[in-house]
């Protein structure tokens, strides 16, 4: 009798996934308008370098870097040097190592669906599920799956169709690359508005531009990182007590 009316453990009850895309769905939607538009310019340029649609499709998918895969455009016309793409892959995407260490409890009790999350933290995920409330009764592990679902979604179906249209397109690709550092002037302008202390981005701010004035365009982002990672964790609290205060 003890055992009538329990939850079968390792299931979710009904619905709780179509619950959770459905309360995902519209922090994504600005997502999707840059992620499209951002894929299609990758494709084109891709297409526009000598390349078959299949390339932008299976890098977008297996790869999800966008910056990276801008950049590994030139590493693949270059001669083969595995070591020059490790070292640059590390240095450019240097930050989803700190990204990670954030969200360490948020992707606690995740299960299978924690290497994906794991594999999809894209800066715009990231900035999603860690910042989202996300509404009562919606499964935190199925809503940050779908967000970063969805937004590997957007980001393949754009690359794949602008490496598609790019062939059919004649025009100027210079500077199509400019977009990536676009979209993170966006990224920051929103996060700006959205907070009202602004401590911990002027601290990111000034702390880069020291280290790119030091170690100049090519080498200061992992530097830059490991200050900012170690001067916002000693003055985590009274940042925190700020923006309470604010």
């Amino acid at each position: 009798m003890g055992l009538i009316g329990r939850k079968p453990k390792g299931k979710c009850p009904p619905g709780t996934a179509k619950k959770a895309l459905r309360a995902a769905f519209p922090h994504t939607l600005p997502i999707f308008a840059g992620f499209w538009f951002l894929g299609l310019t990758y494709g084109i340029y891709m297409n526009a370098c000598g390349f078959s649609f299949w390339y932008p499709m299976l890098m977008s998918l297996t790869i999800f870097a966008g910056s990276m895969e801008f950049v590994a455009v030139n590493l693949l016309m270059g001669a083969f040097d595995p070591l020059q793409a490790f070292a640059m892959t590390l240095m450019i995407n240097a930050r989803h190592l700190f990204y990670g260490l954030s969200m360490l409890d948020k992707y606690k009790g995740t299960g299978l669906k924690k290497p994906y999350l794991i594999f999809g933290m894209c800066d715009e995920s990231f900035s999603i599920n860690y910042t989202a409330k996300i509404p009562a009764g919606v499964d935190k592990g199925w809503f940050m799956f779908f967000v970063t679902l969805l937004n590997h979604i957007y980001w393949f179906s754009g690359s794949t169709l602008g490496g598609i249209f790019g062939s059919l397109l004649q025009f100027n690709t210079e500077g199509l690359e400019f977009v990536m550092t676009a979209m993170f002037v966006v990224i920051f302008l929103e996060q700006w508005l959205k907070e009202k202390n602004h401590t911990a981005a002027l601290l990111g701010l000034g702390l880069s531009l020291l280290f790119l004035i030091a170690f100049g365009a090519d080498g200061f982002i992992l530097p830059a990182m490991l200050a900012i990672l170690g001067v916002l964790t000693l003055l985590r609290r009274p940042i925190e007590r700020g923006g309470d205060a604010a």
